[in-house]
């Protein structure tokens, strides 16, 4: 790619960018939420077609204008934002627009199906396959559009964020098979914030900032700080090697906890004999500013968890949940807001905001009654709390009117936070709160976290990257298969023993023994 620029309107978005891939080599793209590195690959992958520069394909210029295009020239995308359609099933999705005929224009599903479980048996799918991907968890929908694109057998291989709802598992898996892709060949691009994915697999690293090339350089010869700096132009703390002390006991014995969950329970809808629960035997207890981590791999019952606490499957769960020492009813999300919980939910794009409405709007969503008069809402107290949201976590925005949707992912996941803090929350639950957001904006929602757990907020948080889960947390909870299997306190958090206790077959804590031997 030689001299690539595009506006969107009077935004600049790239800036005269070069880009240099070659065959069998992994090359990481780096930078801020904004740099432009999606768009720089969307242009590659032909959904860009109006654009300044040059792109070149074994040496020849190309001009895409559709996807269709870039992919007759041998190059597939795998894209943060998913592009699944959502009411066909795992295979329908996988091999949509190069169906297996099985005569004339009927489709055989049969061979589709069995072709889409070689494609994903590396990466160890092991959800339905007849079922809607609508249905499926995050991080299974991830695995899907990871399969449309190895299908494709591309020569040129985009990968944006494609851990980003990942497990560590399910994400070692997918470098072997990235490894095994290079190795035979294949050109990958390989846009991710996490830092040890890049120097894992990267053969070179480039980095942009605000639209334009700042950096090239080989990945063995790169270190954390140069690129940090390169990115955001400045000396950043590495957060994840901060000290982080453990909030003070004093007192603990005549303070009640602020959440207790006891003898958790989520029937699983498809049950099998060796799960007939999605969660079953759950208990732990949160103290008032404590941060409690729940670790796990992909369909462990991590979200499950927190969605019961929400009142969100009233129907299907049992347990007791306790506020304060008192138990509390949660039969829908309404009562757990009014009892003071707040739930920053997994996929803030269709969980979290409204994408067409402004920031104002969005960050009245949960305190609409507050801001209205005789039901009407008022326009300035909206206004004014969305510029105090703005101001408070530091969102970059234009102003209270500009549209969620066209925020970066830093800035909504910073949105989705703020809107529960006008209801002052006693227990806030985080469900992968840095997804998908660069390392600078990683670090004012660790800030964030830390503020709101000085403040004496009790905070359950999952997260599938083990260095922050470690690092914000206090005590974590592995699960594994809906069960708990240990509970570690800060002194004890190491990433071998989290994925020993979380992987089938590991190893049990005592206290949790007689769980393994549960079958209903």
């Amino acid at each position: 790619m030689r001299s690539i620029s595009k506006a969107f309107g009077p935004t600049l978005v790239l800036r005269g960018v070069d880009l240099r891939v070659h065959a069998g080599q992994v090359h990481a793209v780096m930078g801020e939420n904004g740099a432009g590195k999606s768009t720089l690959m969307k242009i590659a992958a032909g959904l860009i077609p109006d654009y300044e520069g040059a792109v070149l394909v074994d040496g020849h210029p190309c001009a895409f204008a559709s996807p269709r295009d870039a992919s007759r020239a041998g190059i597939a995308m795998i894209h943060q934002e998913l592009s699944l359609v959502p009411e066909l099933a795992v295979d329908e999705n996988i091999f949509l627009g190069q169906e297996k005929a099985r005569w004339l224009f009927l489709v055989d599903r049969g061979q589709q199906k069995r072709a889409a479980r070689e494609v994903l048996r590396p990466l160890d799918f092991h959800a339905r396959f007849d079922v809607p991907v609508a249905k499926l968890r995050i991080g299974e929908q991830q695995l899907v559009e990871i399969g449309k694109a190895l299908v494709a057998n591309a020569r040129i291989l985009i990968m944006d964020e494609p851990t980003s709802a990942l497990s560590v598992n399910e994400a070692d898996r997918l470098f072997q098979v990235i490894r095994h892709l290079a190795a035979s060949g294949v050109a990958v691009v390989y846009i991710s914030h996490r830092m040890e994915e890049v120097f894992a697999l990267a053969d070179v690293v480039t980095v942009l900032r605000d639209g334009k090339h700042v950096g090239t350089l080989p990945a063995a010869l790169a270190n954390r700080r140069e690129i940090i700096r390169l990115m955001v132009g400045r000396e950043l703390q590495e957060w994840y090697i901060a000290p982080k002390a453990k909030p003070s006991s004093s007192g603990a014995a005549s303070v009640p906890p602020a959440l207790e969950v006891r003898g958790l329970r989520l029937q699983n809808p498809t049950p099998s004999p060796s799960r007939p629960y999605l969660v079953a035997h759950v208990n732990f207890t949160v103290q008032p500013g404590e941060v409690f981590g729940l670790a796990g791999l992909l369909g462990a019952g991590r979200t499950e968890v927190l969605e019961v606490i929400f009142g969100l499957h009233p129907q299907t769960s049992s347990g007791e949940i306790r506020l304060n020492g008192k138990p509390v009813r949660l039969r829908h999300p309404i009562d757990a807001k009014a009892a003071g919980i707040a739930f920053v939910t997994e996929d803030r794009k269709r969980d979290g905001l409204i994408l067409n409405a402004g920031l104002d709007r969005n960050a009245a969503l949960t305190v609409m009654r507050m801001l209205a008069s005789y039901g009407l809402m008022v326009r300035d107290r909206e206004q004014q709390n969305a510029t105090r949201a703005i101001r408070q976590l530091g969102i970059r925005a234009s102003g209270p009117f500009q549209l969620a949707g066209t925020l970066s992912g830093g800035n909504q996941q910073k949105l989705v936070i703020g809107k529960w803090l006008p209801t002052s929350p006693r227990v806030l639950l985080l469900d992968e709160p840095t997804r998908g957001i660069d390392i600078g904006a990683k670090a004012d929602v660790y800030h964030l976290v830390e503020q709101l757990a000085a403040e004496g907020l009790a905070i359950v948080l999952v997260s599938s990257e083990l260095p922050e889960l470690m690092f914000l947390s206090h005590r974590i909870l592995v699960l594994r298969e809906g069960r708990p299997t240990a509970l570690l306190h800060k002194d004890e958090f190491a990433p071998e023993a989290i994925l020993d206790y979380a992987s089938p077959g590991g190893a049990v804590q005592g206290p949790f023994a007689p769980v393994e031997t549960v079958v209903a």
